[in-house]
């Protein structure tokens, strides 16, 4: 059976096909060639087109059936994967009523702060295992503030996954994952939060059916089926958060096991089963891929809201004129540290493991006798890998402390520099495999049409690429003290 997986990025679709007998890739394409924009009309705001993800996924799952030699009518099932925390409204009609509020849309904070006094901060915290925060319910309540024309409107709320397979299949569903992620869930009653839709006065006919990740949400319709060279009333089988879907893409299903990624934002994402959480919110706990009420397994997420974003940034406004493996050989050939010039790379809104604080993007210390755009670059990648130590020691205080991390070599992982500032900066060593979000939705879409036998039978031929262990691990502990102090100086202002 062949599987279609999308991954419905921030930046661009990408879309893969996997041979299940096979569990190779044999085919993917990527629309636009362009980064996808991200508006933002007023500061801390970030919003995207529901109804432009999907003319992308079209256009992408077309380019994939135009420039391959595979016949996308023997696909089997279809997965999706998406970025997560995004608000999808639609009306009766599946009509799209605004842009999607995305993840890094900072202007809910205050409204999910209301919410976490008004619930109480230790029950949201046990029965929620996070604070309402900046996530797709407060940003639901946003909305209901400030737009009520569109809020009366409103028939469903949806993540942008739910949205995807909605046009796809003319079906709505959820997962208790998804509802968790938007902080909906009750993980002690293991159903919707009473708490949060009582303190918002949602109306529960919002939320729709709430199915398992691996099951049967709705089959394709045969207009669109028809127009993308598929086969009429194939399923979807499968939706995930990117940052789910990205553990699972890596064989990150048990107790103990840990995943990382580093694209536009960075994740170090470990599997729990206890239901756990942090007093001060700061790394957040959601129901994983494979979480059920009699087998829990809890994804704990430190997110990091800049990271790859910085080094984007670096490429187009310091170096437009270089390839990102020209800026890496720049930068090796500066020692580590960048002669003391440290960059915070918070500039993407409010990161929740500074406790909900914008402080943006900092560059500290620069000398202008002595620094180049080489040392820029270093210091860049080394304040990225910084921001990873923070977090993960946030992680270790809760009681995650991985031996290694399993990352796809893609994104900041393909980067030498980045990859080993970031294993001597955490002193964990990563384990680097051919994986991406694309991928991993397909292999969720066969577990989900039970093309395997059990999931450990989807991953039984994937092997590591290389290994990377710290090898300047005091060097980089005495940097990163140096980096810290910067940070606190900026957090106390």
């Amino acid at each position: 059976m062949l599987l279609l997986g999308i991954d419905v990025g921030t930046s661009s679709i990408k879309v893969s096909v996997v041979d299940s007998q096979t569990q190779q890739c044999v085919a993917s394409a990527q629309f636009p060639d362009t980064e996808t924009e991200i508006k933002s009309v007023q500061p801390g705001w970030a919003e995207q087109s529901a109804e432009m993800w999907w003319e992308h996924v079209q256009q992408a799952i077309k380019r994939l059936g135009s420039t391959n030699d595979i016949n996308l009518i023997d696909v089997g099932a279809i997965g999706i994967a998406y970025q997560m925390h995004g608000l999808v409204v639609v009306d009766k009609d599946q009509t799209v009523l605004r842009d999607s509020i995305i993840w890094c849309d900072s202007r809910a904070v205050p409204f999910g702060e209301k919410a976490f006094q008004a619930i109480g901060e230790q029950n949201s915290l046990s029965h929620l295992l996070n604070s309402p925060g900046n996530f797709t319910a407060a940003k639901l309540g946003w909305v209901k503030e400030n737009e009520p024309a569109v809020y009366s409107s409103i028939n469903k709320v949806m993540l942008p996954g739910d949205y995807i397979a909605m046009k796809l299949t003319g079906e709505v569903t959820t997962s208790s994952s998804a509802l968790s992620e938007g902080v909906f869930w009750d993980f002690q009653k293991d159903g919707l939060s009473d708490d949060v839709m009582n303190h918002f006065k949602f109306d529960s006919s919002f939320i729709p059916r709430v199915n398992p990740v691996f099951s049967e949400h709705g089959h394709l319709q045969k207009e669109v089926a028809a127009s993308l060279g598929l086969q009429q009333g194939i399923p979807v089988t499968y939706k995930a958060g990117d940052q789910p879907n990205n553990a699972l893409s890596l064989n990150v299903l048990n107790p103990g096991e840990v995943a990382a990624t580093a694209g536009t934002s960075g994740v170090i994402y470990g599997v729990s089963d206890q239901l756990a959480y942090d007093k001060q919110s700061r790394v957040n706990t959601f129901a994983h891929v494979n979480h059920a009420s009699d087998e829990k397994r809890l994804g704990v997420l430190l997110c990091i809201n800049g990271t790859g974003i910085l080094n984007r940034w670096v490429r187009d406004n310091i170096a437009p004129d270089m390839s990102y493996k020209k800026i890496d050989e720049a930068a090796l050939k500066v020692a580590p540290g960048s002669n003391s010039l440290y960059i915070l790379p918070f500039g993407n809104g409010a990161e929740r493991m500074l406790n909900n604080k914008i402080i943006g993007c900092h560059f500290h210390g620069i000398d202008l006798n002595i620094h180049t755009r080489a040392h820029i670059f270093r210091a860049a990648q080394e304040g990225i890998a910084f921001a990873f130590r923070y977090g993960l020691d946030i992680m270790r205080e809760n009681g995650m402390n991985p031996t290694i991390i399993r990352a796809g070599r893609s994104n900041m992982f393909l980067s030498q520099l980045f990859t080993e500032a970031f294993v001597n900066a955490t002193g964990v060593p990563v384990e680097l495999y051919e994986s991406d979000g694309s991928v991993g939705a397909a292999i969720g879409a066969g577990i989900g049409a039970k093309a395997f036998a059990n999931e450990q039978e989807a991953f039984s031929k994937m092997k590591p690429l290389q290994l990377v262990e710290p090898n300047n691990q005091d060097t980089y502990n005495t940097l990163y003290q140096e980096w810290k102090k910067v940070l606190e100086m900026h957090l106390n202002k």
